[in-house]
């Protein structure tokens, strides 16, 4: 499970980075363990850049994040913030 974690850490983290970032703000990561779920959370302060699953074509380099996202996970979503957004995804502790 660690390498599925570590992987959608990078995924939400590195999106936050791309897509919404704001010079002199800062992303967080915010990862939260239960008994059932250990759910991975990143927010940024551009609330209105929400994401979207893409669809690349084969050549393309960059859109596939959210889909591995997505296929690890068992649940994603956005949450709105005062300012900014949270990503989260959830995997279920086996």
């Amino acid at each position: 499970m660690a390498g599925d974690v570590a992987l959608v850490v990078s995924e939400l983290a590195t999106n936050s980075v791309m897509h919404g970032a704001v010079r002199g703000r800062l992303f967080r990561v915010h990862l939260t363990l239960t008994e059932f779920v250990l759910r991975v959370a990143v927010s940024d302060p551009r609330g209105e850049r929400l994401p979207r699953l893409g669809r690349p074509g084969d050549d393309e380099c960059f859109g596939r994040g959210l889909l591995i996202v997505a296929q690890l996970a068992d649940r994603w979503g956005v949450e709105q913030r005062d300012i900014g957004k949270t990503v989260f995804a959830e995997l279920s502790v086996r």
